[in-house]
């Protein structure tokens, strides 16, 4: 359904700027163009616009915000950009990467100061990647908050957000987009004209053909993105001649509760948890995060594993209101003794046993992880997980404004690129993913695509 195809004759209406996806990436995109003096109008495939972001924790990474300082966490940019193409083995955009960077905070502190966004820092736990404790957040650390927060704004603010409407011919003057014909729920079409486009339509993780092409060591895995993320932004940018950059890069997880599909806090790892296979034993390092985790569980017998940690890590993870939900369910079970936990979960008692024994009070184990934390005490709990893939973060090149970028050289005249149709600062594969790198790009590259100037 991703076509292109010339100006049509007659258009049904006209904006000024038109925005397609109304995740968290969209809406911003459409609050920082509003207030910019700009005529907005968002589409959205959805019946109430949800997205990823409403799957996800809702966690912005950002450097140098007045809620790092209230906390007395002294952080820069710069620091954050570092840490950035670290986890990327500097294989990304340094101009992106900076843009990134320089504009998290900002964007977040302008969310909160303009929109009464109630934002505070996760300050209990270190994410993977980041040398500093960055992740801002809403109230139940939720992204269903993020997200009907951002729509209540924009109702607030008197944005046409158009549900139901799905693109699907993309119409073009060369390098000069000049509209959308979009499917409506009845059959019909409308063709809308735009001086500028946004695509905040997100990846194409829900593009299963895509997903087989671009990332094979994924393909198998449990889809926990959004459905509605089929690549159009993609499809359309490859017929028009925009560069694209980084197609088998993702973010997966290998720690959604089993058969539950709930995600469960990585806070469960990095506080002193590890992850065992069916035979009861360790199998990597889990420091290196989440997102590599997806790929070594799938690797694992039955592509499950088992999360195991213990009460006072629960205490913290209970922060997030997955866990609670997985706690509410049954996903979560507790044992005063390893050996009962092992039987609970179905695993073989010595060997869970002896794999926890062996945990290192301080310094590295074999497999290079460094244990700081309080040993694994009673109550244990544990939870049987697996891989999950939750968004492609390959897409279109674009600018540190949004801007797309031609193949030949040069960039659209008015086309803009954001947040998972964008593509993001991860790398090329899996390991790059520094946490939160998904919501970066869509708030940062949203609402930098907004303020643009044509």
């Amino acid at each position: 359904m991703a076509e292109v195809a010339p100006t049509p004759d007659t258009l049904d209406l006209e904006v000024e700027t038109l925005i397609l996806g109304a995740g968290a990436c969209g809406m911003i995109a459409a609050l920082a163009a509003q207030e910019s003096g700009q005529q907005v109008m968002v589409l959205e495939a959805d019946a109430v616009p949800s997205g990823s972001t409403a799957l996800s924790a809702g966690l912005i990474p950002a450097a140098g915000t007045r809620f790092q300082r209230a906390a007395g966490i002294a952080d820069t940019a710069e620091t954050f950009a570092a840490d950035i193409q670290r986890k990327a083995g500097g294989e990304n955009d340094p101009a992106l990467v900076d843009a990134m960077a320089q504009g998290a905070g900002p964007a977040i502190e302008w969310l909160a100061d303009r929109f009464d966004l109630p934002f505070s820092v996760v300050a209990d736990f270190d994410y993977p990647g980041h040398t500093h404790r960055r992740m801002h957040g809403l109230p139940s650390r939720a992204g269903t908050e993020l997200i009907d927060r951002l729509r209540s704004t924009c109702e607030t603010q008197g944005i046409d957000i158009i549900c139901e409407r799905r693109g699907t011919v993309l119409h073009h003057d060369g390098r000069r987009v000049t509209g959308l014909t979009v499917a409506r729920p009845d059959g019909g079409q409308e063709r809308i004209g735009c001086a500028r486009l946004i695509l905040a339509c997100n990846g194409f993780g829900g593009a299963r053909d895509m997903v087989a092409r671009h990332m094979p060591e994924i393909g198998d895995a449990l889809w926990f993105g959004h459905d509605g993320n089929r690549g159009e932004a993609v499809l359309w940018g490859e017929q028009i001649g925009a560069r694209t950059r980084h197609l088998g890069a993702y973010q997966g997880h290998g720690n959604v509760a089993h058969p539950h599909g709930i995600l469960i806090s990585w806070a469960v790892i990095t506080e002193g948890g590890v992850q065992v296979n069916r035979e009861g034993v360790r199998f990597w390092n889990e420091s290196q995060g989440y997102s590599e985790a997806a790929r070594m569980v799938m690797a694992q017998p039955g592509g499950e594993a088992w999360a195991i940690f213990d009460g006072r890590i629960a205490g913290i993870a209970r922060q997030f209101e997955d866990f609670k939900q997985a706690e509410a369910q049954g996903a979560v079970l507790r044992a005063d003794t390893v050996g009962a936990l092992a039987e609970a979960l179905g695993l073989p008692a010595q060997a869970l046993v002896d794999t926890l024994d062996s945990l290192p009070r301080s310094g590295e184990d074999g497999f290079g992880r460094r244990f700081d934390t309080p040993p694994l005490a009673p109550p244990y709990c544990g939870v049987r997980v697996t891989g999950a893939l939750f968004h492609t973060q390959g897409g279109l090149e674009t600018d540190g404004d949004g801007r797309v970028r031609h193949r030949n050289g040069g960039r659209f005249d008015n086309l803009f690129a954001a947040g998972g149709a964008a593509c993001g600062v991860s790398g090329s594969g899996d390991s790059g993913y520094l946490s939160g790198n998904g919501l970066l790009a869509a708030v940062v590259l949203g609402r930098a695509a907004g303020q643009a100037e044509l």
